[in-house]
């Protein structure tokens, strides 16, 4: 028997994650979402013939799984809504950004079977990264279950310490920006240069989605793709020449450290 997953909070992610469960064969009655908003109810009505609520505690009531797909904002809020619902089996999956797992346990009462999970936006079109940390308190079944889950619109990588969500939030969860704000630069370049912009726009975000399928088909490492663009003394040379003249990897690094940074003052925050 499949087991019962529960989403408290029904937004994009929720509704990929429902979408991508069904279309691994996932029986819709042992799915189950609960969001406050109805226009929101009914777009995961739509998707197939599941348990809408805008109950939580209605939602949780014997579910095996619990993922929270919520905002760090209202973390708290929604740990104290479930806390007296849950099954003691039950695992609880949260998305929320930088809340870590003495916080999450905390609002649930006490030591429970957790993981933080940080999925992408990639995840809507089923080609999302996502890394996830289990609690201790989890059982081999209890972080498989939710490996599945998020295996259904991606790939999974695991990180056995939980300072590093913050990293993984930095590199995949914030990642998809920092390629989309790429593309927008190499765009500008593109007009600023003489192209009509449409063109100088398809070129570019075309060049980013064919070169992201040739690094996700995963047989070849990025290093070497970029060797085998590269000709010497050749025109993409000389562009690759002025990003580290101009410190691109630094300023990547630098990001990436902010964006940890970040995350962890949200962590910190009650």
């Amino acid at each position: 028997m499949k087991q019962t997953i529960t989403f408290i909070g029904a937004g994009n992610m929720a509704q990929a994650l429902i979408g991508g469960l069904l279309a691994d064969g996932h029986p819709s009655e042992r799915l189950r979402a609960a969001d406050p908003d109805p226009a929101t109810r009914q777009r995961v009505g739509e998707l197939g013939a599941i348990h809408v609520t805008d109950d939580n505690l209605e939602a949780v009531d014997g579910a095996d799984v619990v993922v929270l797909a919520v905002k760090p904002q209202v973390i708290d809020r929604v740990l104290a809504s479930i806390a007296d619902a849950l099954s003691p089996e039950a695992v609880v999956a949260s998305v929320a950004a930088g809340i870590p797992v003495e916080r999450l346990q905390r609002g649930l009462g006490g030591p429970r079977p957790v993981v933080r999970v940080m999925p992408n936006t990639p995840a809507l079109l089923g080609q999302g990264a996502t890394g996830l940390y289990a609690a201790p308190a989890c059982s081999d079944e209890q972080r498989a279950a939710v490996r599945s889950l998020f295996g259904a619109v991606g790939a999974v990588v695991e990180v056995d310490d939980e300072a590093l969500m913050d990293v993984v939030t930095a590199i995949s969860g914030s990642g998809p920006a920092y390629f989309f704000a790429l593309a927008e630069a190499l765009a500008r370049a593109g007009i600023d240069a003489g192209l009509p912009p449409d063109a100088a726009r398809t070129l570019a975000d075309r060049t980013a989605a064919g070169a992201g399928a040739m690094l996700a088909d995963g047989e070849t490492d990025a290093g070497t793709l970029r060797e085998r663009v590269t000709s010497p003394g050749g025109t993409t040379a000389a562009a690759l020449d002025q990003f580290s003249a101009d410190g691109l990897p630094a300023i990547v690094a630098r990001a990436v450290d902010a964006a940890i940074r970040r995350g962890r003052e949200l962590g910190s925050a009650d």
